[in-house]
């Protein structure tokens, strides 16, 4: 699945791969080996059809009157999302949010290993967390670069979030994970995420709001 046939693969399917990948480990730890794309696309959510269009940009895939071999599409997708490998990561912003992550152990379960955690304030630099001593902020580009590593994750306070998304850049980091509730401005070859549960609890009020207007 390494052979992807087209650059232009849309946002939602990369998204959407994702929620494969966990709806698959999901069947495979209640002993599911084989299945086919109709139940497969309603336990996803979507249409059995997407599930074929978004694979097709990565070759060809189940066995026609059969379905999917559970253990080799996991493979095939993670490979695809290169999840197959280990990622090295470095944590900016030891406030709650950022203790929460350091503390929870799914991150190097499913590959991002958070080996650096790091903050401006001398009364948290020194601290041990989770097993890693805070760090403080400005000795970011001198560890990055003793780490090897490729991804960030920013827990700041929003005012502080460019700064830290600048130290990252700094420090030659390609990929950052931004949970500050703050737009952050980076070259064009660094990639940005963002999660803000605002954006979620936002939609599930207008949401509510709009069924009891009906």
């Amino acid at each position: 699945m390494t052979n992807i046939k087209s650059e232009h693969i849309p946002r939602a399917t990369i998204q959407r791969l994702a929620v494969y990948v966990q709806v698959l480990e999901n069947l495979q730890r209640e002993g599911v080996e084989v299945i086919s794309s109709e139940p497969l696309a309603k336990a996803c959510n979507v249409n059995a059809s997407q599930i074929r269009k978004d694979l097709a940009y990565f070759g060809e895939f189940g066995v026609r009157g059969v379905g999917y071999y559970v253990k080799s599409l996991i493979e095939s997708i993670t490979s695809a999302l290169g999840v197959n490998r280990e990622w090295r990561t470095v944590l900016v912003g030891v406030g709650n949010l950022g203790r929460a992550l350091l503390n929870h152990k799914e991150f190097k379960l499913r590959g991002f290993h958070i080996v650096g955690a790091f903050d401006c304030d001398p009364f948290k630099i020194g601290e041990e967390i989770s097993g890693l001593e805070v760090i403080c902020t400005k000795r970011l580009k001198e560890r990055v670069a003793d780490l090897n590593v490729e991804i960030g994750i920013i827990t700041t306070p929003p005012e502080r979030a460019q700064r830290a998304a600048n130290h990252l850049v700094d420090a030659g980091i390609k990929g950052i994970l931004n949970y500050a509730p703050a737009r952050i401005s980076v070259p064009d070859d660094v990639f940005v995420e963002y999660v803000d549960f605002f954006h979620h609890l936002y939609a599930l009020s207008f949401n509510i709001t709009f069924s009891r207007n009906k």
